[in-house]
């Protein structure tokens, strides 16, 4: 052996070794920033209300008034029979005892129903000042406030439902965490069925979130980008799910080339040449589809974006980086007891990927028609979503401040148990409350605190809270308040919803514009990338309306939440089409080798079908855990997610993008030179993407990746 062969194998040698000391280096540095990732997390009104909105401006500008923002509670004192003159004492003493042990901004007063069986004290104060004095104050008021022999007491408003919101995101951060973990887990050793394996793409994981949080971190720091419970949970499921559908893909290519290349160091290269093209269109349309939410004008959904990006540019890194360097330093054995040696053929076995290419293969334009009209039928249960759930209806397990909203809404029908907030110029204070006075929706009107030239001024509608006749006194009054904003909970109820909306006008056409970009320049064609947009879309629309056919009579939710649309069009889509890239970029290397139309069709099919399948039951595992979680929205979201990213492996995946490349042959690569002559019969090496030409071992033999 020549002294440059030695140095070459040296230099291989210490490859990976140099970068597993870059990445530990890197944790070192994040680490501290990472550690301070939950001290940021807020789950404010404004952190999740449209940014331009007149909900958003009340809330800001409460947090500027004397004393900050202010928590709002009502006590609610009930008793079917009705209430004694014991339970009257008790509910003034037990409000007297608040008043003393707290600083409010007005003495409460008792409002007693009509029919005698309930009694409310609003209670408000300034002191909190953060989130977590605020829980303290509606833990404190919770532990005074208790009822007895048939006297039941709760505590509800505005601020007693943002600790309870706030209590579910707060328990995202271990259980979504553990969850994830366990169910990636679980599937990996279904999966790759060896002891050690599984563990590898699980740790890099691990090291891939904790570095998305340092860089979330260092994100807020640098661009004040907002944090949230929300944004934070869907970072960590994208890091382990994406992630983990890159490292399902890498570690086949490699197992498939360890069985023609002798050194794990060059079948590892011939990996990442095979299938890096790929992985990294992927990334980059799951990365451009969820920047697209920077033109959102929802703050939830635009803080989501960068988060999102953050936690799938980390995977990318990782699983590019790490995950190579750990396989190539453990060799072969990483894969015992089922080791690819050197020279050997997987063993033959009936593909069932390669049964469902044949089918597809043989009567193509069948299937495909099939499949449009199956996926149109499903598509149609969106007829049948609810309209946009209500607060009281946002938790899954009904907390203490939903119970008293419930009795509320019972026991006084006659006018709104929740305050409609108004800021005004103090200048025009005077003038605002006449013309409150003498609106035909108010039912009372009641002058609060002055400062930096604002008056706040709360209303009670006469309508009940989020109802038609309360959401047109808010709309009449923004139009009759010149100069004021309107805000409050139904109100922000209400801008979230128009938001949405206009939002959906706005991103979803950016999405599909970014998306399909990246696409024509993976595939260098317009016909391929038309199709697999199209695929996903209708994979979109199929699972919301699956989702509209089990959200009311299956899990009795009355309501749908404002933003499903949006976001589960922007992870369907992004994510959709990473499935797409891995077949058609496979297809499209078989083309490039030579293979025929149909033959490359199918081959793809039948060398990616089982990764395929292995990553989007991961994918759809990881957005599945949020079915576990508290609050309607995260539960819905994750149930269309994950069972449109089952309906684009199993079925379009699989079926209809297979039988339309059938149908359309060369047709689907136009403009491209593949439409127009035969691919170059030079092997794999013809190219872009493709492994390297110098090969040792059998010829090609492309191996089903077995899935579980």
């Amino acid at each position: 052996m020549g002294p440059g062969k030695t140095t070459t194998r040296t230099r291989r040698r210490a490859v990976p070794w140099v970068l597993l000391g870059l990445w530990v280096g890197l944790l070192v540095f994040v680490s501290p920033f990472a550690s301070k990732l939950s001290d940021v997390q807020h789950d404010r009104a404004v952190d999740y209300l449209p940014a331009s909105a007149d909900s958003t401006q009340v809330a800001k500008i409460e947090e500027q008034l004397p004393g900050g923002e202010t928590t709002e509670l009502v006590l609610v004192y009930h008793r079917d029979g009705g209430l004694t003159t014991a339970d009257r004492t008790t509910a003034r003493q037990q409000v007297d005892e608040i008043a003393g042990a707290n600083q409010l901004t007005a003495t409460p007063k008792g409002v007693p129903s009509e029919d005698g069986t309930t009694l409310m004290y609003p209670v408000a104060s300034n002191e909190p000042g953060t989130e977590e004095l605020r829980d303290e104050f509606v833990g404190h008021v919770r532990e005074i406030a208790q009822g007895d022999r048939g006297l039941s007491v709760d505590v509800g408003g505005p601020g007693a439902l943002a600790t309870d919101a706030g209590a579910v995101y707060d328990s995202l951060d271990g259980p979504l965490l553990y969850t994830t973990i366990g169910v990636v887990a679980i599937l990996l050793i279904i999966i790759y069925r060896s002891p050690l394996l599984w563990l590898v793409p699980l740790a890099v994981g691990g090291v891939a979130n904790y570095l998305s949080m340092g860089v979330a971190y260092g994100l807020h720091s640098a661009f004040g980008t907002p944090i949230s419970g929300q944004s934070t949970g869907i970072m960590t499921i994208l890091v382990f799910g994406a992630g983990t559908d890159y490292a399902l893909l890498l570690i086949a290519r490699y197992r498939e080339e360890l069985r023609r290349v002798e050194r794990p160091y060059d079948a590892m290269r011939a990996a990442l040449r095979g299938c890096g093209p790929a992985v990294l269109a992927s990334s980059g349309t799951v990365a451009a589809g969820l920047l697209c939410l920077l033109a959102a004008d929802l703050n939830s959904s635009r803080g989501m974006g960068p988060m999102g990006t953050v936690g799938v540019l980390c995977a990318l890194v990782a699983m590019l980086t790490l995950l190579p360097a750990l396989l190539v330093l453990f060799g072969r054995r990483v894969f015992w007891p089922l080791v690819p040696a050197f020279g050997s053929r997987p063993k033959e076995r009936r593909s069932l990927f390669a049964a469902m290419g044949s089918s597809a293969g043989r009567r193509p334009l069948a299937v495909l028609a099939g499949g449009v009209v199956l996926l149109g039928a499903l598509a149609m249960g969106m007829l049948n979503l609810p309209g946009a759930v209500k607060q009281e209806d946002s938790f899954v397990d009904k907390p203490d401040a939903v119970v008293a909203m419930e009795t509320l809404a019972a026991a006084y029908p006659e006018h709104s148990t929740q305050p409609i907030d108004v800021i005004t110029p103090s200048g025009r204070a005077d003038a605002t409350l006449a013309t409150l006075r003498d609106h035909q929706g108010v039912a009372s009107v009641e002058r609060g605190r002055s400062g930096d030239g604002w008056t706040e001024i709360s209303v009670v509608a006469k309508g009940a809270p989020e109802s038609a006749a309360e959401t047109t006194t808010i709309k009449s009054l923004r139009s009759e308040l010149e100069g004021s904003y309107v805000g409050g909970p139904s109100a922000e109820q209400l801008d979230l919803k128009d938001t949405n909306s206009s939002d959906m006008k706005i991103v979803v056409p950016l999405v599909l514009a970014s998306v399909l970009l990246i696409l024509v320049a993976l595939l260098r064609s317009l016909v391929a990338p038309l199709l697999l947009v199209a695929a996903v879309v209708a994979v979109w629309g199929a699972a919301l309306g699956i989702g509209g056919m089990v959200f009311g009579p299956v899990f009795g939710f009355e309501g749908t939440d404002p933003g499903l649309g949006l976001l589960s069009f922007v992870f369907l889509v992004a994510l959709g089409v990473d499935y797409g890239i891995f077949l058609m970029h496979r297809m499209r290397e078989e083309s490039l080798a030579g293979a025929e139309p149909v033959t490359a069709a199918l081959t793809a099919l039948r060398t990616t079908g089982g990764v395929i399948a292995s990553a989007g039951l991961v994918l759809a595992a990881t957005f599945g855990v949020l079915l576990n979680m508290g609050l309607v929205q995260l539960v819905e979201l994750g149930f269309v997610i994950a069972v449109g990213v089952l309906l684009d492996t199993f079925l379009v995946r699989t079926y209809l993008v297979t039988s339309a490349s059938v149908a359309l042959r060369r047709k689907v690569w136009w403009p491209g030179k593949l439409s127009r002559e035969p691919g170059p019969s030079a092997g794999p090496g013809a190219g872009p993407g493709a492994g390297p030409t110098e090969r040792t071992g059998p010829p090609r033999d492309p191996e089903p990746v077995a899935a579980p």
